[in-house]
């Protein structure tokens, strides 16, 4: 006697608007990335050619050079080893801890909390999210292009600014109150 198995059918991957280019980037469709689901957990090392979505547990370093690894809600991500987690971005809605890497940025979201050192190009942690560690900001490999102007607490060059011609750098000057 066979087992009546019938495959799940294919879901249509989300539709992503083409005029916002930076949200289709943030939200990879489910062929560019793996998953590890919440009822998962995996000890020891990941290794890979694809971006990562974490909702389980992970015991052990992550390397995915190039690709994003994304901790969920759910997600939680340990290791004693020198790097926990190398890529191109990682962001954080889970637990990590232990050090991460990143070749671009990293970004710790409201929900999420990260316990160790993080070295990357670009960091954005979210008002309420969690972080304990050091920050080593590289700069951004050849070919890739820095974006400013992001999320609020992201870290941005110590370089001191000039004021258009024209401006002064002084603070503006602050209203006077209406006399009536």
């Amino acid at each position: 006697m066979t087992p009546n198995f019938s495959p799940e059918p294919a879901r249509p991957a989300p539709n992503t608007p083409a005029s916002d280019p930076a949200r289709a980037r943030a939200l990879p469709t489910a062929g560019d990335q793996a998953s590890i689901s919440k009822g998962l957990v995996i000890k020891g090392e990941i290794t890979g050619t694809e971006s990562l979505f974490i909702d389980g547990k992970v015991e052990g370093s992550i390397n995915l050079p190039g690709n994003r690894v994304t901790v969920g809600q759910h997600g939680q991500v340990a290791a004693s080893m020198a790097v926990c987690i190398t890529a191109r971005e990682i962001v954080v809605m889970g637990k990590i801890h232990g050090n991460v890497s990143a070749t671009d940025r990293v970004e710790i979201r409201a929900e999420g909390a990260l316990t160790g050192d993080v070295s990357a190009a670009r960091i954005s942690i979210e008002d309420g999210a969690f972080f304990k560690g050091g920050i080593d900001i590289r700069k951004a490999e050849p070919g890739t292009k820095p974006e400013y102007g992001g999320a609020a607490g992201e870290a941005r060059s110590s370089e001191p600014r000039t004021p258009p011609e024209g401006r002064s750098a002084a603070k503006p000057e602050e209203p006077k109150p209406a006399q009536l």
